[in-house]
């Protein structure tokens, strides 16, 4: 049988095995390890699966995983996240709109040390949305700032986002993290502007909360001190160069656990319960990285990406038309898979068609996170308008996906602001790595 038609065969058998549910790592590692058996044999399939298991659990670059997950763990079990979103309602909250603002920055301060779009949605959700409920915010702009906010999670480092990207296209992890600073923060004030508007719009939605004087803004920095120093550490030493993301992560887990344990504020319970979370998430990523490993190979030795790549450039779109193809296939995938599912099954195939193009890597990994975070608030799937809906389980599911539409509009125009203005995502990277 030729490699080609064993290729669209893996596919099929790929989809079918998720259609019924198989988790995605081992849908990924079912499809290549037959694909791979039917073109190579039984023993290169079986050796590809024994190599790639070892070289994930002994990838030193996959330490960035465990640590940071653990580092979002630690602060949520310590409440943490409530000193950060405090914070932010001290100083926003009078705005008209000010609580579903300082939902969307809360969320932007916990991905710096989170780095999961579903963490960080039920960790801010469950101290913003009652507090919103209490003012009389409409239910469909309380649940759409936090769901759109949580999509944060996965762009602004660190993000597991990236560091499967880096993984995948072997890129510089560094250069990714530093890459989702700048657009991070243009979709968060995109947020925050999006809520502005539908408060001018609507002043009935987003009522003014009280003014907090500023002594008791002083004082709320004071509480977030802590975890905000622990985020511009690790962030920023990653920026200078005084260490690299896995010696970060490190550092920030460290100094997360020690701050808990110096400030009363973790129980044994509540860290065993943490520990346990990242053994789960990290089991999850590495089997979902081994996955993608025994798959990748299958791909390559039967030339579908080639193929792709040869098909999307004989239709003439040029670059940037095919680009914006890419990005609709993205768009439909995310209505109906998960933002990890996508990661790990599209970028094989679509970067090498990216790179030949000439596009840069870097960007067009930021391009990837983004959409497929379009993909976490879309129907019918939306898995953070699903969380969301979880921590708010008297708002209907319908409403909160129509309060994430006006994010996802802010989404788009920021998707479009990068693509016509690359250096928002390589200027930084670009500053610090050359």
């Amino acid at each position: 049988m030729e490699p080609t038609t064993v290729g669209l065969l893996g596919i099929l058998l790929l989809f079918f095995l998720m259609i019924f549910r198989t988790p995605v790592a081992f849908a990924m590692l079912l499809s290549g390890f037959f694909g791979m058996w039917a073109l190579e044999g039984l023993r290169t399939a079986g050796a590809l699966i024994l190599t790639e298991s070892y070289s994930a659990v002994a990838s030193e670059t996959l330490i960035v995983v465990p640590m940071f997950v653990l580092l979002g763990n630690i602060a949520s079990a310590a409440g943490f996240s409530r000193g950060l979103y405090d914070a932010a309602f001290a100083w926003v909250g009078h705005f008209r709109g000010g609580l579903a603002s300082a939902s969307v920055l809360g969320c932007a301060a916990f991905s710096a040390v989170s780095g999961s779009s579903v963490a960080t949605a039920v960790t801010i959700g469950k101290v913003a949305l009652p507090e919103m409920k209490r003012l009389g915010y409409a239910d469909g702009l309380a649940t759409g700032s936090v769901a759109a906010g949580g999509t944060l999670g996965f762009l602004i480092p660190p993000s597991t986002g990236f560091v499967l990207y880096a993984i995948l296209t072997e890129q510089s992890i560094g250069r990714l993290f530093m890459a989702g600073i700048l657009p991070g923060l243009l979709l968060m004030v995109l947020f925050m502007a999006t809520v502005w508007l539908v408060a001018l719009r609507d002043p009935a939605q987003a009522p003014a909360g009280p003014n907090v004087p500023i002594s008791g803004r002083l004082r709320s920095l004071g509480q977030a001190g802590p975890l905000l120093a622990v985020m511009v550490l690790t962030i920023g030493g990653i920026y200078v160069g005084a260490f690299t993301p896995v010696e970060a992560s490190g550092i920030g887990a460290a100094l997360v656990i020690l701050l808990a344990l110096a400030s009363r504020r973790l129980s044994w319970a509540g860290f065993a319960d943490a520990v346990m979370d990242t053994l789960k998430t990290s089991a999850m990523l590495y089997m979902i990285v081994i996955g993608a490993n025994v798959l990748n190979p299958f791909f390559a030795v039967t030339q579908i990406p080639a193929l792709l790549g040869e098909g999307l450039q004989g239709l003439g779109l040029g670059p940037y038309g095919t680009l914006v193809v890419i990005i609709l296939v993205y768009v439909v995938m995310g209505m109906f898979m998960d933002g990890l599912s996508m990661l790990v099954i599209s970028i094989p195939i679509v970067f090498p068609v990216v790179t030949s193009l000439g596009f840069d890597p870097i960007w067009f990994g930021v391009i990837a996170v983004i959409v497929i975070e379009m993909g976490m608030i879309t129907p019918p799937v939306g898995l953070n308008v699903f969380v969301v809906r979880g921590v708010a389980q008297d708002v209907p599911l319908t409403t909160v996906f129509r309060g994430v539409m006006p994010f996802l509009l802010a989404m788009v125009l920021g998707l479009v602001l990068i693509i016509l203005m690359p250096q928002i995502a390589l200027l930084i990277p670009n500053t610090m790595f050359g």
